[in-house]
């Protein structure tokens, strides 16, 4: 998949304000392409987890279109939608969605089982680098939110994609782990030429950014 396209999509909870509406995405055209980055900045309660929503087909309450390369996602099956979440966008949610009774490389391997897309060793690897090595056998429930968006930021890497979504992905870690974060995403999203999309109300991942929207 080479892009997605937003053709004047808006949801439906907005439709009574939609004349006050000034958007880079809601009510425009908006074109995300594979092996660009985009940062959408919003103010709370502007749509920017709504957005990752409709892009990984958890709701479809808009108007307009949302089309995948030449492929209207109305008309997407279930089994499309699967195949799309397996191997073509893949997301850090905001609320990271967890397993909290299973251990923090438990959490990242049940993701990596559906694919085998990456190595045990690589996924160490990135333990050591995220500074949470001490965290492979603990359990996700007793690890702080920042250690917890670690360990999500590896399950949601260790899948093949062409478009990767993080929703506020480093809201709870410091500005050298961000880096560190930031770094991590940059290199595993150009070894698979893939886009990145990063939402933020305030702290941005630190990234080269080729374009920058506003919801």
């Amino acid at each position: 998949m080479d892009r997605i396209t937003f053709s004047d999509v808006l949801p439906q909870v907005f439709s009574g304000q939609s004349d006050a509406i000034v958007s880079d995405v809601w009510r425009s055209a908006a074109t995300f392409e594979r092996g660009r980055s985009y940062l959408i900045e919003a103010e709370s309660g502007k749509g920017k987890s709504t957005f990752c929503s409709y892009i990984l087909g958890y709701r479809n309450d808009y108007s307009g279109r949302i089309v995948f390369d030449d492929c209207d996602a109305r008309l997407f099956t279930i089994a499309d939608w699967s195949q799309l979440r397996r191997c073509q966008v893949s997301c850090l949610f905001q609320e990271l969605r967890l397993f909290p009774e299973l251990t923090a490389f438990e959490n990242v391997d049940i993701k990596n089982r559906l694919t085998r897309n990456t190595s045990r060793l690589q996924i160490r690897e990135w333990f050591e680098r995220l500074e949470i090595a001490d965290k492979l056998d603990t359990r996700v429930a007793l690890l702080s939110f920042g250690q917890q968006q670690r360990v999500a930021l590896m399950r949601a890497l260790v899948q093949p994609f062409s478009f990767l979504l993080a929703d506020e992905p480093i809201s709870h870690v410091d500005d050298r782990m961000a880096l560190v974060m930031s770094q991590l995403i940059r290199e595993e999203s150009a070894r698979q030429g893939a886009a990145v999309i990063v939402t933020s109300i305030g702290k941005r991942l630190p990234m080269d950014y080729d374009s920058t929207l506003h919801l």
